[in-house]
């Protein structure tokens, strides 16, 4: 089951269920499309990978219980803000690569 984390991990900025700014890797590490998109260029702090919408879990129990009110949102933040500098090292030589070929 995809866990929808409440936030950004590295600005904090909430990112409810219904977000259509979360952004995650394939590991489920958590960002906003700002963070991903002007502060890690694209490429996850955590394990190099790319990042691509979160998808949104309905709401409403359209068939089988597979909605948010079954199957809720995590409410643990997971807030570690990204050194700019250490991962501006990081990510230079794997950002120009595409994140499927990585």
């Amino acid at each position: 089951m995809l866990e929808l984390r409440p936030s950004c991990e590295n600005c904090n900025t909430p990112l409810p269920p219904d977000s259509l700014e979360a952004r995650i890797c394939s590991y489920e590490c958590t960002f906003c499309a700002t963070c991903v998109d002007s502060v890690l260029d694209n490429v996850c702090p955590n394990c190099g990978g790319g990042f691509a919408p979160r998808p949104v879990r309905p709401s409403t129990n359209w068939k089988g219980d597979n909605f948010l009110g079954k199957d809720p949102a995590s409410e643990q933040i997971k807030h570690r803000p990204v050194d700019a500098a250490t991962h501006a090292a990081f990510s230079a030589a794997i950002r120009a690569i595409a994140p499927e070929d990585r």
